[in-house]
């Protein structure tokens, strides 16, 4: 498995020399994503509250303006996780503001995301005062919705939001393992039997959310995590050659376009929440096999040689895809990448994937961050250019730009931290003190 694997066996300190470049390196990006993530932040705080029907815009122009007042459950549920994730672990963001906005959401939520309670259902699109116009035939909206509970209970400890988060949970695993069909999905006979990497990918991801410091829930949702990550490998295909973001129930490749089917931003994403379970596990055999599959391997084939950034869509036969958008540089595979290298990096010690962190994070700084209006354009053409000037739509918003920043800063934090020089002995230090006077 190349380099990764030989780093994860063996970690050979660096000079000090090379340790001061790193650690001045490591600082100057540290500063430069805390900078950045106050600025995203206060762009939502400004821009985005609905202070008569609560909840959030996320239609927003270039300069913040609402320019559609439509409410997205999947965006209503990653902000109020997001606000209470900020206000968990960051002093600066904990505020009365940022936990009342969060609370305001959660409360939306609760009231108007079913959409015929007391089932479990939710909506994909609310009027802004929270009328059901859309549902989609998956998961997700319940996904987020489940997200958005959970944090709001570590932040309140008020346990109906727990009850909310837990019973959700526990219909999600219903439809993926047992009966779909609460979904609203017809069986129909042309229709393969397949599996989207997102379904594992997404209970992975609330596995980790709900066992987080919860012993009980962890060992509750251990077998699962389990499986979830047995699922998502098997969408390595090609005797380990490509990550195919649909596969047969089996575990097969597909047939045409959709077997074909490639996204690297989600396999990167992918790669980090496999990681997380990895290390969990304290299994080094998967962590190494991670890195290499999930992100070696998706950004070889992804990154575009010509004008830098990561495709949206490829084909695993280098064929044209289907999508119009395919060679689009879009703001989430940048983000999901960043977060993947330095993580890949903070668990195994490989200079490639620090490397990679910084031709990423460059990349992506220079491209799609708006130093005059703040946030990140979110779509670009192929050589990089500003393709929609919006700053939020029906699937961005306030999520994975600010869980980029949070969650580098707080790796980059940790890194400085192993990285410091020791303090040079001083007065009342044991190692200051003659070896003739310590014998007295």
């Amino acid at each position: 498995m190349g380099r990764a694997v030989e780093k994860l066996r063996l970690q050979v300190p660096s000079p000090p020399q090379d340790m001061d470049k790193e650690r001045e390196a490591l600082q100057a990006w540290k500063e430069r994503v805390e900078q950045e993530l106050d600025r995203v932040v206060a762009f939502w705080m400004e821009h985005s509250h609905d202070q008569e029907h609560g909840g959030f815009f996320t239609c927003l122009g270039r300069d913040g303006q609402v320019y559609d007042d439509l409410k997205y459950v999947w965006l209503q549920g990653r902000q109020v996780w997001m606000y209470c994730r900020l206000y968990r672990k960051f002093e600066r963001f904990r505020s009365p503001e940022v936990l009342d906005s969060a609370k305001a959401g959660g409360e939306f939520l609760l009231r108007f995301a079913r959409v015929a309670p007391p089932g479990k259902k939710c909506a994909f699109v609310l009027t802004r005062d929270g009328l059901p116009i859309k549902v989609q035939r998956t998961i997700f909206s319940e996904c987020f919705y489940t997200m958005a509970m959970n944090e709001l209970w570590r932040v309140t400890g008020e346990a109906r939001y727990q009850n909310e988060a837990v019973g959700m949970m526990d219909q999600i695993v219903y439809w993926v393992r047992e009966d779909p069909s609460g979904l609203g999905r017809p069986c129909l006979p042309g229709a393969p039997a397949s599996e989207s990497m997102a379904v594992p990918m997404m209970l992975l991801n609330l596995v980790d959310q709900l066992g987080e410091a919860d012993e009980e829930l962890a060992g509750t949702y251990a077998e699962l995590g389990d499986w979830c990550a047995q699922r998502i490998l098997q969408h390595v295909q090609r005797d380990g050659q490509a990550v195919l973001e649909n596969v047969s129930e089996d575990g097969g490749e597909l047939s045409g376009c959709l077997g074909r089917h490639q996204n690297p931003g989600h396999a990167l994403e992918a790669g980090w929440f496999l990681l997380r379970h990895a290390i969990r596990k304290g299994d080094p055999e998967l962590r190494a096999r991670v890195i290499d599959k999930f992100l070696l391997l998706p950004f070889r084939s992804g990154w575009d040689p010509d004008h830098g950034g990561l495709f949206y869509f490829q084909d695993a036969d280098g064929l044209c895809p289907t999508q119009l958008e395919w060679a689009m540089k879009l703001w989430w595979p940048h983000s999901e990448a960043m977060i993947a290298f330095l993580m890949g990096y903070s668990d195994s010690g490989d200079p490639t994937l620090l490397h990679l962190f910084y031709q990423v994070a460059e990349y992506t700084f220079r491209q799609f961050r708006d130093p005059e209006h703040g946030e990140w354009f979110g779509y670009l053409t192929r050589e990089g250019k500003v393709a929609l000037t919006i700053k939020g739509g029906p699937f961005k918003g306030c999520f994975h730009v600010p869980r980029c920043l949070a969650m580098c800063e707080e790796m980059l934090g940790a890194l400085l931290g192993r990285l410091a020089p020791a303090p040079s002995p001083g007065p009342d230090c044991p190692a200051a003190v003659p070896a003739r006077q310590a014998a007295k």
